[in-house]
């Protein structure tokens, strides 16, 4: 069925000041150059002006410099992205799964799952778990041993926790995850590899997002830690013994080696590379494809590498990286060789 509201309900849920007829009826959200008359749209970006001007939506969410410029219905706000971001759970209307477990699911005798939880088919819940109130276990899922999930999250279809990994309240794990699996430790005997058993856990806090494919590796004595309110893209590694720090994000493909603790409200971008037994400073803003080899104190925005350039020209700069060193010492002969001609 197609959930509808009102703009008049829209504007009070979001705290905007509805220039427009707050009974018309709206179904759904849209980009400003798709959308139709029973969708809402937003301009956040002013690169986005001219699609403004010729959108069909309902209405529009827009600051109050901008609302002269739509021709449309428009509710007023600071930050159209995130009024935007509070519309968009109205009008996510995924289907709960109903409270009980599936026929096909294997639970072990010791394990708690709560009345109100949902066990999909074929999940495996092993033994001791303990399943929260209102917890959704997707289809084929596996919980280990000794796991805890808190009250309210969902596991989506293929997620795995490993033994011993503890969940808190209200966190999404998106499928393919896995969760626990051991860290990357080994020790060298005259050759060989001899594997360090890892010993730790995981610790994820409430309110947590773990994106599809991420994997987050068990500590090797201490647990591996994830604060609250982190949320983490698709296909991130998080190694053994890192520990995340409240409301960190992290966009997809960046590896953290193991050991390395991240602070509070840091954002890491896409594909960036963090060596182990690091400290990363609250605040901190690492951009795209960074690697960071070395701890970072201070709060700020970090890059490293270069930018995108026709290939002729890339091909040019990598000989002369080569040459910097030459080049610098060349600089260091000349400007003793200056101050030495200065001083006759």
């Amino acid at each position: 069925m197609v959930f509808s509201t009102t703009l008049g309900e829209i504007a009070q849920r979001v705290g905007a000041r509805l220039i427009g007829d707050p009974e018309k009826v709206v179904s759904g959200l849209h980009t400003l150059s798709l959308a139709g008359p029973a969708q809402v749209s937003f301009l956040a970006n002013p690169r986005y002006r001219t699609a403004l001007a010729a959108t069909k939506a309902a209405a529009v969410l827009v600051t109050p410099d901008m609302a002269a410029q739509c021709p449309v219905d428009c509710l007023e706000v600071r930050d159209p992205y995130l009024a935007y971001a509070k519309l968009s759970l109205l009008f996510d209307k995924r289907d709960k799964p109903a409270a009980g477990i599936h026929s096909s699911a294997c639970i072990d005798p010791s394990a708690t799952v709560a009345a109100s939880a949902s066990i999909g088919p074929y999940a495996v819940i092993e033994a001791g778990a303990d399943i929260g109130a209102g917890v959704e276990v997707g289809p084929h899922c596996v919980v280990g041993a000794g796991c805890r999930i808190g009250a309210q999250s969902r596991l989506a279809a293929h997620v795995t926790l490993y033994h011993g990994v503890h969940v808190g309240q209200r966190v999404l794990i998106h499928s393919g995850a896995v969760i626990g699996a051991d860290g990357f430790g080994f020790a060298n005997e005259s050759g060989n590899w001899v594997k360090i058993a890892q010993l730790g856990g995981v610790e994820i806090g409430d309110d947590v997002e773990v994106g599809a494919g991420t994997t987050i590796d068990r500590g090797a004595l201490e647990n591996t830690r994830i604060g609250a309110g982190v949320i983490l893209d698709n296909q991130i590694q998080v190694a053994h013994n890192v520990e995340i720090g409240e409301k960190t994000a992290i966009a997809g493909c960046t590896a953290i080696a193991g050991s390395t603790k991240i602070g509070s409200r840091c954002t890491i971008a896409g594909a960036a590379g963090i060596t182990g037994h690091l400290s990363i400073a609250d605040g901190v803003h690492i951009t795209a494809m960074t690697l960071v080899t070395k701890s970072l104190t201070q709060a700020g925005a970090y890059s490293s590498g270069t930018g995108m350039s026709d290939h002729r020209s890339w091909k040019r700069n990598v000989v002369r990286f080569g040459q910097l060193d030459q080049l610098a010492k060349r600089l260091t002969t000349l400007e003793k060789t200056l101050k030495v001609t200065d001083k006759d």
